[in-house]
């Protein structure tokens, strides 16, 4: 079958999120065909290129989410846009603006405080901003207009609007029309034609939010199915981002409103979801995800390169406890030093090694600066003796330095790895460190104790106590360690490999096939209707041969759009392997 990979920031690109887990789906199936569309962050992604892609691969579209607009007209309308056409702009983004600062509890313009009418209010501006898009070439300038501000503004003094959204202002509002046009950008794009995504079987996205965008409007215009997988929830993410934004409140408002609702309406419409874990599951059940539609994927993740450590009898040093990720502010490794601090009143031996590197941005390196200070402030440099050079018990080191040329060198090194989170989604180095055979000590966070699941000790986050007392508990017990190490490499081998990911998705996509297969007109070289060309079967009433969220699957729900048949759309993007 031929698969539409929908990403955003993430794969073709070499620093994409998720590149490592499309990259093995897309190797470990191939004996399907696989279109990228990639949706890039910033410009540095994009200079970065892409990793090498397996044949499978027939070519990559890309287009930007990270330019200020598209257009030489500013913040004007397309050269495209008569009398008429901004009349229509402005009706139909007045349905998207009162849709998202509808409370939900009375009445916002025409709506009523029902959750199902909202959902189709908002579905139905978004379809019809995308047919408007199809028709003139693009919405990036009336997102950004006048006429959108205004929308906006009315939109939140009607009856019924959100509180908070009630007191915006005319800057608030601005920067809110900003980013909605940023995530509103696939709307524009000219991918859903006969030759795009209108070709394919299926539609994969690997993430909510803007990359599940292009799916939707396959599936509402082509029938095309659309799967959709969260391994970290967009909506969660979008709502911790949100906060270090320099947004006022009422522009915070309206900007989580739309991005739930948008949430709401791609589970609406997907005919399956992929939670990678129970954590992102319950998230998507609370934003109206049906229970029937998800299926829970763990993340597949590479054994074989930590296969030597985790079958060696070697269980690393007693006194060292490891800790390896990212450095940012999430990771609370202040609690971790401070825990430390406890610890070495009781083993005086211990040491720690924190393993990573900063995440981007000039945050997390200050917050790296702060973590290493605290650490010579808690622990001054020991010696032995008078002669003897002084050492500090924690180190900090990034991989491929000489103590830890390679991650799985990291793990040997340590008896017991340390996860000290406050915020988590599926802890990778947990998994790694299970697969080492490793006994872990971990914060409650995300989806901690799922992957755990009874073979690591987990504590509250933000209590140096009891990390302390836990990770004392380990270093004084040996055999209990090598019996937690042992039950947790079984569990990672059992659940988290590529093989069993891989399995899971082909199984999914024969089902989702099987069951809305897109039913399009055979043709013959002319171009004319072929006789019988689609089995009898395909006609019958039933729901294999139905599109999901209704609407017969050859049309899709609002049916073939006019400009998805034109060769001269615009051109704002990257081909390759075609």
């Amino acid at each position: 079958m031929r698969i539409g990979l929908l990403t955003e920031g993430g794969y073709p690109y070499v620093s994409g999120e998720a590149r490592l887990w499309c990259d093995r789906l897309v190797r470990g199936l191939g004996q399907h065909e696989f279109d990228i569309y990639a949706l890039s962050r910033s410009e540095r992604q994009e200079e970065q290129g892409w990793i090498e892609l397996p044949p499978q691969v027939n070519r990559v579209r890309t287009a930007p989410l990270w330019t200020a607009d598209w257009t030489d007209d500013g913040v004007s309308f397309g050269a495209g846009y008569g009398r008429r056409a901004r009349r229509r702009f402005a009706e139909i983004f007045g349905e998207l603006a009162a849709a998202v600062c509808d409370s939900g509890t009375g009445a916002a313009g025409n709506s009523s405080g029902d959750s199902a009418a909202l959902a189709d209010r908002f579905g139905s501006a978004l379809y019809g901003l995308a047919e408007l898009a199809g028709d003139h070439g693009g919405i990036v300038g009336a997102l950004r207009s006048e006429t959108a501000v205004r929308a906006l503004e009315g939109a939140c003094r009607a009856p019924g609007a959100l509180r908070a959204a009630r007191t915006a202002r005319v800057p608030d509002l601005l920067a809110v029309a900003g980013l909605l046009e940023r995530a509103l950008r696939p709307l524009s794009l000219d991918w859903y034609g006969a030759d795009g995504l209108g070709a394919v079987d299926l539609c994969h996205a690997t993430s909510g939010g803007p990359a599940a965008l292009p799916g939707l409007l396959a599936q509402h215009f082509s029938g095309v199915p659309l799967l959709v997988t969260e391994y970290g929830v967009q909506l969660r993410a979008h709502y911790l981002a949100t906060g270090d934004e320099a947004l006022s409140a009422p522009a915070r408002a309206l900007l989580t409103s739309f991005h739930g609702k948008l949430a709401a309406e791609v589970y609406r419409r997907a005919t399956v979801i992929t939670p990678g874990n129970t954590h992102a599951r319950r998230w998507q059940e609370r934003c109206g995800a049906e229970r029937s539609k998800l299926r829970t994927v763990y993340p597949g993740m590479e054994a074989s390169r930590f296969a030597e450590v985790g079958e060696r009898e070697d269980p690393g040093d007693p006194d060292t406890l490891l800790w390896v990720g990212r450095i940012e502010p999430a990771k609370d490794l202040i609690s971790l030093l401070h825990a430390f601090a406890e610890i070495r009143k009781e083993e005086p031996k211990a040491r720690l090694r924190i393993v990573g590197a900063p995440a981007e941005g000039p945050d997390a390196a200050a917050y790296l600066a702060h973590c290493k200070a605290l650490a010579a402030q808690l622990f001054p440099d020991e010696a032995d003796g008078a002669h003897a050079v002084g050492d500090n018990p924690v180190s900090f080191e990034e991989i491929g330095a000489p103590e830890a040329p390679e991650l799985a060198d990291a793990y040997a090194a340590g008896s017991v790895v340390v996860l000290s989170s406050v915020v988590e989604g599926f802890p990778i180095s947990l998994v790694e460190a299970m697969f080492c055979g490793r006994a872990t000590v971990s914060t409650d966070v995300g989806a901690v104790v799922e992957v755990i699941g009874g073979t690591g000790l987990v504590v509250p986050p933000r209590n140096p106590r009891a990390l302390a007392e836990a990770c004392v508990a380990l270093l004084r017990d040996a055999g209990r360690r090598e019996r937690l190490g042992a039950a947790a490499r079984a569990r990672a081998l059992e659940l988290f490999t590529v093989e069993q990911n891989t399995e899971a998705f082909r199984g999914i996509y024969l089902e989702i096939v099987s069951h809305c297969p897109v039913r399009r007109e055979a043709l013959d070289d002319a171009g004319e209707p072929v006789p019988f060309g689609n089995p009898a079967e395909a006609y019958m009433p039933g729901r294999w041969a139905v599109a999901s969220g209704g609407g017969d699957a050859g049309t899709g729900a609002g049916g073939a759009p006019r400009w998805a048949h034109e060769a001269d759309g615009p051109e704002r993007l990257k081909e390759a392997g075609v």
